[in-house]
């Protein structure tokens, strides 16, 4: 079914343009923030895995929970408020991410941005295709507007790296906490940039659909949110209380009771957020899978390269920088190379080769040895070139023909919809990378720290009851919070009526035995980042795999079927 565009005969095109592409880059530079800031997060917030996870998973859950509602929205009530909207609440999720001081703020903050985000996304992109009637010229339009999102993804580890460089201001006494972090002036710039994109807007062009869905799927709206959200909550709380916690259990319970009713709404509904009979087709079904499985893998690996390379070798935030634009660069760099394989070879060939290259960098990663700073031994950040550029170059071949790929295995009157589908699945699968690594690296991590931990603390001469409280700490905390797990120890043993003599007896030890345990802490977390990077690598192998099935016919390029449901490809989310 085509869509049809009103569009307002007020406002300047070239406006319009100028807005859609700069809304666009600056929703990605804060979408790509937190990957490159994961390490340093950990270090500045003293965080716990699961703290660390929910800044790193919040802000594409906000983006995802909502995504297929937005479109709707600017369709119905004009896609330039939308864009005010979205610009307005960038701004506030940006300048709270600056402010904060706590991982929660963080936590909160990343939430706000990513609603923001989520809303962006969309809606620049529908803007330019409203007032873009000819197909090939809107071809060409979204080309460029994917190009100004990967170059948002270019920028945003370059001005993380830059600004933790040279605007940070370190504390007077030495180990105190820094006067000023530089990585904040980098949220700073982007609400900058975001209260740019208000003013641009101004002079826009609005539009919105003549027809189409003109109704939201509330109910379908409000259970695949919330259900996400109550599997995110789980998996992100298995993180330091475990998979066998009640709470755990009972959060994937009404995770699973909250999907499944949103499976029989939309099954049922007149108007559906996600029209399931899609998934009656196999090669689109194969396609949603590998878009999950293999968005995951290459998301699994940044959120652990970050964490890796920052928090436990503890480089600066301008070489974790540089490793992030080998990773981004290559989707920007090859828009051409990707669009010409998608025309003149069948998609479904790219995206096999683009996960087979994923896989091979994460079997790669998987062999170095994570955890120790490269002074004592560690892998240096440059061995990490190599791998990640192979990892860019496989994201930059799968991130577009996973969608290519989509829509040519529906009928055109599906198109639309298997678009934004196939984007909230990838979208999914990215979300999924820094919340179910995280559940893998802290579990094994806390698994192999347990034993060490032991023969540490009991050669150090504490008591059993001493050793038994501490095992109970995970290993992140050790590295980043060694001043709270001493406040918390101390204090504890004091209520429980230790002397004060046998308690500062015991917190000597403990700080004795300082660079050992620490020493161990990251060892154990490496371990626990080696097996993410061999999961991420047998996600993507798998996913390699799964695309050999998609029949060749099915997968051909078809450009004039292609080139002529262009407008429901415009509305969809990329």
């Amino acid at each position: 079914m085509s869509q049809t565009f009103k569009v307002s005969s007020r406002g300047s095109v070239r406006a319009t343009f100028v807005a859609a592409y700069s809304a666009v880059t600056l929703a990605q530079i804060t979408n790509a923030l937190p990957g490159a800031l994961s390490g340093t997060f950990a270090v500045e917030f003293r965080t716990s895995g699961a703290g660390l996870t929910w800044i790193a998973g919040m802000f594409l859950m906000g983006i995802v929970v909502f995504e297929l509602s937005w479109g709707l929205l600017g369709d119905m009530f004009g896609r330039k408020k939308l864009l005010y909207v979205g610009a307005a609440v960038s701004v506030a999720g940006s300048v709270l991410a600056a402010l904060a001081q706590t991982t929660e703020v963080m936590i909160f903050a990343q939430a706000v941005g990513g609603i923001g985000a989520g809303i962006l996304f969309p809606i620049s992109l529908s803007m330019i295709a409203a007032i873009t009637p000819d197909h090939r010229a809107r071809a060409k339009v979204i080309a460029t507007w994917a190009g100004f999102l990967s170059l948002g993804a270019v920028i945003s580890p370059v001005l993380a790296g830059f600004t933790a460089q040279f605007f940070t201001v370190p504390g007077v006494a030495p180990g105190a906490p820094n006067t000023f972090s530089g990585w904040r002036a980098a949220y700073l710039i982007a609400a900058g940039l975001a209260v740019l994109v208000l003013m641009v807007a101004l002079r826009a062009k609005d539009s919105a659909a003549a027809d189409g869905r003109r109704k939201l799927d509330l109910p379908g709206q409000a259970t695949l949110a919330l259900g996400l959200i109550a599997v995110l909550y789980a998996t992100v709380t298995a993180v330091d209380a475990g998979f066998g916690s009640a709470q755990v259990i009972a959060s994937y319970v009404v995770g699973v009771v909250l999907l499944a009713a949103f499976v029989i709404i939309e099954s049922r509904t007149a108007e559906p957020l996600i029209h399931l009979s899609l998934f009656r087709n196999s090669a689109y079904s194969i396609t949603g899978i590998v878009a999950v499985t293999g968005m995951f893998a290459f998301l699994a690996i940044c959120f652990s390269t970050s964490v890796a390379v920052s928090g436990l070798a503890l480089a600066e935030t301008w070489k974790v920088g540089v490793l992030f634009v080998f990773i981004q660069g290559p989707a920007f760099a090859f828009i051409p190379v990707v669009g010409w394989l998608i025309h003149h070879v069948a998609p479904r060939w790219v995206l096999t080769a683009g996960f087979a290259l994923m896989a091979v960098s994460g079997f790669w990663l998987s062999t170095f040895a994570l955890g120790t700073p490269e002074a004592f031994g560690g892998s240096p950040w440059t061995a990490f070139i190599p791998p990640l550029l192979v990892l860019g170059i496989g994201f930059a071949l799968t991130v577009g023909s996973v969608t290519a790929v989509a829509i040519n295995t529906v009928p055109p009157r599906q198109i639309g919809m298997a678009s934004a589908t196939t984007n909230l699945l990838r979208d999914l699968g990215f979300a999924l990378g820094p919340v179910v690594g995280s559940a893998i690296a802290f579990g094994i991590g806390a698994t192999a720290f347990a034993g060490p931990l032991a023969g540490i603390l009991g050669g150090a001469g504490l008591p059993a009851e001493a050793v038994s409280g501490l095992a109970n700490i995970p290993p992140l905390g050790f590295l980043s919070g060694w001043d709270g797990v001493i406040a918390q120890f101390s204090g504890q043993a004091a209520a429980g009526g230790a002397p004060a003599p046998a308690v500062d007896g015991m917190v000597q030890a403990l700080n004795a035995a300082q660079p050992q345990i620490q020493g161990v802490a990251g060892t154990s977390l490496g371990q626990g980042f080696q097996a993410v990077y061999f999961t991420a690598g047998v996600a993507a192998i798998l996913s390699a795999i799964l695309t050999l099935f998609i029949s060749a016919r099915s997968s051909a390029p078809m450009t004039e079927a292609v080139a002529g449901t262009t407008q429901e490809n415009a509305g969809a989310v990329v």
